[in-house]
């Protein structure tokens, strides 16, 4: 398989997630209290959005990739 057709289909799913989930979650895990023998932690969860012309243009640019791959001679 060509790495222009490859790329081009990483491309296309990853528009295509983006578009689907329009974000993605993380936990981050912070120390508050470090006294001795006593530890307090706080879980801090975050959600990172991403535009929905974000994963439009991942998606169209993916499919261009793979027709251009396609059209490509060996």
């Amino acid at each position: 398989m060509k790495s222009i057709t490859l790329l081009g289909i990483v491309l296309a799913i990853l528009g295509a997630l983006a578009l689907i989930y329009q974000g993605f979650d993380y936990t981050r895990r912070k120390n508050v209290i470090d006294v001795g023998p006593i530890h307090a932690t706080v879980d801090d969860q975050r959600h990172v959005s991403l535009p929905p012309i974000l994963g439009a243009l991942a998606l169209a640019g993916g499919i261009a990739l793979i027709v251009v791959g396609a059209r490509q001679k060996t």
